[in-house]
């Protein structure tokens, strides 16, 4: 017995007529479903974001009024140990942690602190285990790393990696600007009203109203009065 024989296809001009309300009601789907997606994520950056009051915050030694750690955070641990001022936001995916590991007893005194109305970029790292000490008015760039600790390689014979890490105080004076990337090292101290250029990387004692950059940083620009800002003066040392 022989098979039914298969409708006839639409004529090309029924096709396209059929298209066209197909393709709408997918843009109108579409569309919907991105304000859903879109509304319901808001909704979780703002239930998650850690504010004065909330418990996430009461965790920390001191977070000021007005001060935001926007969701979702980085690594955040050691909050006892962290103090954030007023009106400081943290971007998302930071890490602010001290100590080795969650848990660690540091002692009596925070060893993080930043200061009144900072502005720390999305995906940068401050890594606390001894002192670090952030004033007022900083902004960085996304993805900066900021520790005061280090491996030390004393020992040739044996892994970098086992041997005890070496802790230098770091310091970043109020005012100051961290370019996206830049890298501060323990034992930085970094003066006033300082620009460090993207991707460097800053050790030593930098001075007020001076512009770092390279690995490692060097003084590329510095405000002297009366001149104003200029370069360094030829054969003069810009190393830090």
């Amino acid at each position: 017995m022989a098979s039914p024989a298969s409708p006839p296809r639409p004529p090309a001009a029924r096709r396209a007529a059929l298209r066209g309300p197909r393709a709408a009601l997918r843009r109108h789907r579409d569309a919907a479903l991105a304000r859903v997606l879109h509304g319901t994520w808001r909704a979780v950056q703002q239930a998650g974001a850690i504010a004065p009051g909330s418990r996430a915050a009461r965790r920390f030694a001191a977070f000021g009024p007005g001060s935001l750690i926007t969701f979702p955070p980085g690594s955040v641990f050691g909050e006892a140990w962290i103090e954030i001022g007023t009106g400081t936001l943290v971007g998302a995916q930071v890490s602010l942690s001290a100590g080795m590991m969650p848990g660690h007893d540091l002692g009596a005194e925070p060893v993080l602190r930043i200061g009144d109305r900072c502005v720390i970029g999305r995906g940068s790292h401050i890594v606390a285990h001894h002192s670090i000490e952030i004033g007022d008015d900083v902004y960085t760039g996304p993805y900066v790393y900021v520790t005061d600790q280090n491996h030390s390689y004393a020992d040739p014979n044996l892994p970098i990696g086992r041997q005890w890490p070496v802790n230098d105080a770091v310091s970043i004076g109020a005012g100051s600007w961290l370019g996206a990337g830049a890298i501060i090292l323990p034992g930085a101290r970094i003066g006033r009203n300082v620009v460090v250029a993207a991707g460097s990387v800053v050790r030593g004692e930098v001075p007020d109203r001076c512009v770092v950059a390279g690995v490692p940083a060097r003084i590329v620009r510095e405000f002297q009065e009366p001149a104003g800002w200029s370069r360094p003066v030829s054969g003069q040392s810009s190393e830090l």
